[in-house]
């Protein structure tokens, strides 16, 4: 197969692409050793070593390299190897590698994402944080009703408390205009409305 194009990345990697547009990213070197030139054929036993040998060996050892820090959820890795140009195929190989040694574990990612955040943030807060992390909802459900049947549960209600000593705020006190603007802002928090409205003593439609 003709090699396409071939375009710096960096001083050291280029992103090589096929012409049926299949494309990755190797490094200056493995250009050389695979004598990959612009406009010439790829030969087939070269085409196979970088695709069976070369980028799954990197993709998996990137996914591992990411790990040691912290954990990182499927959909958090999957973004990361596609930064790094490799193709799907490549990507889906290293997050199943990584899953089979229980590396990545999206169960076990929520639950102590919600036991170290059920103190001090909503329930609606935490959906949000976790779906923007590639979270489905039907694994947030399962393990939040697996935390609540275990007895752990979220006080909404002390949380706005806490918050409202924090700002001093005086409910006794507070004009209908600034129990209005209080509203707006725990409700961003993602503090439930009738719960707001119940700490306020604040009826508002």
């Amino acid at each position: 197969m003709t090699v396409k194009e071939i375009t710096a990345i960096t001083k050291s990697r280029y992103r090589v692409v096929l012409e049926d547009d299949h494309a990755f990213v190797l490094y200056k070197g493995e250009l050389r050793r695979y004598d990959i030139k612009q406009g010439e054929e790829l030969s087939e036993d070269a085409y196979t070593s970088i695709v069976t040998t070369v980028l799954p060996k990197r993709a998996r050892l990137r996914c591992l390299n990411l790990l040691k820090t912290k954990d990182y959820t499927r959909k958090q890795l999957e973004n990361k190897l596609k930064q790094g140009g490799y193709p799907q195929d490549i990507i889906e190989d290293a997050l199943s590698y990584a899953e089979s040694y229980n590396y990545i574990n999206d169960d076990r990612y929520v639950r102590d994402f919600i036991e170290y955040n059920i103190q001090t943030k909503s329930r609606r807060r935490i959906e949000n944080d976790l779906m923007n992390k590639g979270i489905g909802r039907d694994i947030i459900n399962k393990i939040f009703d697996e935390l609540e049947s275990d007895g752990l549960e979220i006080d909404e209600e002390s949380m706005i408390h806490e918050l409202l000593h924090k700002k001093n705020y005086n409910v006794q006190t507070a004009t209908n205009d600034e129990k209005r603007k209080m509203f707006s802002f725990l409700y961003r928090k993602g503090f439930h409305s009738d719960i707001i409205r119940r700490v306020l003593l604040l009826d508002i439609t």
